[in-house]
Formats: structure tokens, C-alpha cells, sequence
């Protein structure tokens, strides 16, 4: 026989789960801000794909290094591979 769920016990786990990821993903995105999403604890870049940033790593298979110091650098900018006109395009056509 299943077990009922009492709503008002489901909604205060909900709240007090949502409380819980809201400060999370506040604090994800205020570093973001400021670091980039994958550069890991130890300098390392951790993306599948190249960036401007990355230098060669200090073994042969190891991860590339992240060049970009924290705070000092916009790191969104090593991604556009589009050129600066084609990107302001998309990013209008995005914004509408």
C-alpha cells in the first residue's frame, strides 16, 4: 500500500530545498562574474573545447593551465570564435 504525502510537510521540504540552491546559485554566479566556470582548484582548464587562456599542460596528457588570473580578466571574450561583428549580431538578435 503506498504511503500518502502529507502537501504541507512536501511544500516545507520544497521551500527549505529551493532556500538551500537559491544561496548556492547565488554564489555560482557571483564568481562567475569574476572566474571562469572551468577553471578548476588547481589552475587547470577542465573545457572540451579551446580557449584563448589555456597554456600547455605540465605533463603531457595532463589538463591545459588557465592563464586568466581571477579578477583580472573577462574570460567570456576567449570563447567568441565568431569575430566581434558577427558576435554583437547574434547577441542582438538574442536579446530581442
Amino acid at each position: 500500500m503506498a504511503q500518502r504525502i502529507d502537501p504541507e510537510a512536501f511544500k516545507a521540504r520544497l521551500e527549505r530545498i529551493s532556500e538551500l540552491f537559491a544561496g548556492m546559485v547565488s554564489h555560482a554566479d557571483e564568481q562567475a562574474k569574476h572566474r571562469c566556470p572551468y577553471k578548476n582548484r588547481r589552475d587547470q582548464c577542465t573545457a572540451q573545447f579551446g580557449c584563448r587562456n589555456q597554456s600547455p599542460p605540465l605533463q603531457p596528457a595532463g589538463l591545459r593551465l588557465c592563464a586568466a588570473q581571477d579578477g583580472e580578466l573577462d574570460y567570456r571574450s576567449a570563447w567568441e570564435t565568431l569575430g566581434p561583428e558577427k558576435t554583437a549580431a547574434l547577441r542582438e538578435k538574442l536579446r530581442r
